[in-house]
């Protein structure tokens, strides 16, 4: 008999917390701002997890300067950041229907669905965790092209989760993030004392291979998809406009400089092994 009482008290408990999830915090209106909160706050764990791993599992940890084991904790969470922005947008934009031009009549620039905007809000989250590190430490993890990259990414992500346009085209750009695990584990490698490694080359090719293709071919056919639905485009609030085309363009122009010292470094750890 208490058995059973407990078995209905806790089904009880457990369509009652269903029904929490469904109509408050997966609510259509409300999915925004709690997947930004749940963003931000898997962030701080990722954060304090990492700190905790590092500092009882890894005696190398230890030996680091107070901004190093910083920036190592910072870097863990753009990296677990990246690799679920990039399986999200190579699913929504290249194996999903949502986008598809022979599956619905709307315009492709106004489609959007609850995961759609729920994984950008993850996005957004991000962004706003990783800019605020950003600036409370300033310049020890980044400088003034790292501020300009996240505001960009950062209204340009908050205003296609918001608006629900242009959610395409924001995450063929997201895409991009798949190049940020290679970065990071060359930064890893580095302070590490491993810049000799033959691990520290392959990683300096892989990232070559993968900035090029992400963060130079992908935005040229984001581009020439804009020019093929620019009908469709042009029907967008002006402020969409300007975010599906001028920071797309702003950002290719810093892939293009970073991509240049990427092929610069490239070189010259080639030509060390010579």
């Amino acid at each position: 008999m208490s058995d059973s009482n407990e078995t209905v008290s806790f089904k009880s408990y457990q369509d009652q917390a269903h029904m929490f999830v469904k109509d408050y915090i997966l609510a259509d209106s409300l999915i925004p701002y709690t997947s930004v909160i749940g963003g931000i706050l898997a962030c701080k764990l990722i954060y304090d997890l990492t700190h905790l791993i590092g500092t009882n599992y890894f005696k190398t940890y230890s030996s680091f300067s107070k901004i190093q084991r910083i920036e190592w904790n910072n870097r863990s969470v753009s990296t677990i950041h990246s690799i679920f922005i990039t399986a999200m947008s190579l699913y929504l934009v290249f194996c999903s229907n949502l986008f598809s031009d022979n599956q619905s009549t709307d315009p492709i620039t106004v489609r959007n669905s609850y995961l759609s905007t729920f994984a950008l809000g993850v996005s957004v989250g991000y962004f706003i965790f990783d800019i605020a590190m950003i600036l409370w430490f300033f310049p020890s993890l980044g400088g003034y092209e790292y501020v300009v990259h996240h505001l960009f990414s950062l209204v340009a992500v908050a205003y296609s989760m918001l608006s629900g346009e242009g959610q395409l085209y924001t995450y063929m750009v997201l895409i991009s993030e798949t190049t940020t695990p290679g970065v990071n584990l060359r930064w890893y490698l580095d302070v590490a004392g491993l810049k000799r490694s033959k691990a520290y080359l392959i990683n300096g090719v892989v990232i070559f291979l993968a900035w090029m293709v992400a963060r130079i071919l992908l935005f040229v056919y984001m581009f020439y998809h804009v020019y093929l639905h620019f009908d469709q485009v042009e029907r967008m609030h002006i402020i969409g406009q300007i975010l599906v085309i001028i920071v797309p363009m702003v950002l290719s122009v810093m892939n293009l400089i970073w991509f240049a010292k990427i092929v610069k470094g490239l070189r010259k750890t080639l030509a060390k092994r010579q």
